[in-house]
């Protein structure tokens, strides 16, 4: 872990923090991660959550046992953002490829899903945790369908932050399904192709209305993406750990910030960050 300076003090830093909390009241990053200057928190953090099943096997368990304790680490993971004023988090639950595992895990997997938005209503409404599903929903069961459409409209008013699950989801599919609508829309003649630009097709995305990945966490050490927000995570900084999923809590996010908070965003171009202050890290 790195001894970054503290900007408990920095008039910049305190400035910031407010401003975060304008938009997250219960948000107090300078007293959460004093090290890392408030404009350097994230505003979308992205996870792969990965390693629940390895997790479980170590312990002599069936891997629906690590998804159970991941599906606990989720909640600690949401508090810390929120704490921090992380304005989206979006997480890998369950992708389109999924569906090759056993039929007794996926079974799980789904009640597991329906029982989580049940049970975590009441506190996501209480603290102000807006809920939202990107995938295919169409094809997912009536149990899971029911759950989240629930849970969807009871915290559609929330605005402290948004937690978005990725369910049935593959960014491949996302993306053939924005094209078709889109040349819908030329057929139909609502657009015309010089029309067609990058806001568009982020508009036409599931992810449309939310800003883009700042931060794309995996855990359990893979290196790869896997048909993960292809189009949104264009310029986002990757954190790769190999802490599996159960075990990553709000420690480990920390790290993920402060990671994320040395590095030089450059989006092509020159540094991102403010001209006069120095990295964190």
């Amino acid at each position: 872990m790195n001894t970054a300076m503290n900007y408990a003090d920095d008039p910049g830093a305190i400035a910031s923090a407010e401003r975060i909390k304008q938009r997250a009241p219960e948000a107090d990053p300078l007293g959460v991660l004093p090290d890392v200057h408030p404009d350097r928190i994230p505003r979308h953090i992205a996870v792969i959550m990965d390693g629940n099943g390895r997790w479980a096997q170590q312990r002599g368990f069936e891997r629906i046992f690590g998804h159970q304790n991941g599906a606990a680490a989720v909640r600690e993971i949401i508090g810390a953002v929120r704490d921090l004023g992380v304005e989206v988090l979006t997480l890998y639950s369950f992708s389109t490829e999924n569906w090759k595992r056993p039929a007794a895990e996926i079974s799980a997997l789904m009640e597991l899903c329906a029982t989580y938005c049940a049970a975590h209503s009441d506190s996501l409404l209480e603290h102000g945790v807006r809920f939202r599903v990107i995938g295919k929903r169409e094809e997912l069961p009536d149990m899971v369908i029911e759950a989240i459409d629930a849970l969807e409209a009871r915290t559609a008013h929330c605005t402290v932050c948004t937690l978005c699950l990725a369910l049935n989801y593959g960014s491949r599919g996302e993306i053939t399904g924005a094209v078709r609508s889109i040349a819908e829309r030329v057929k139909n003649g609502e657009l015309e192709p010089d029309q067609i630009d990058e806001n568009l097709i982020s508009d036409s995305l599931d992810t449309a209305g939310l800003p883009d990945p700042d931060l794309l966490i995996r855990t359990a050490g893979e290196m790869r993406v896997s048909n993960y927000l292809l189009w949104q995570i264009s310029y986002a900084e990757l954190y790769v750990t190999d802490t599996l999923w159960p075990d990553f809590g709000a420690e480990g996010l920390h790290d993920a910030i402060r990671a994320f908070a040395s590095r030089s965003r450059r989006f092509g171009g020159l540094e991102h960050a403010p001209a006069d202050e120095e990295p964190v890290g």
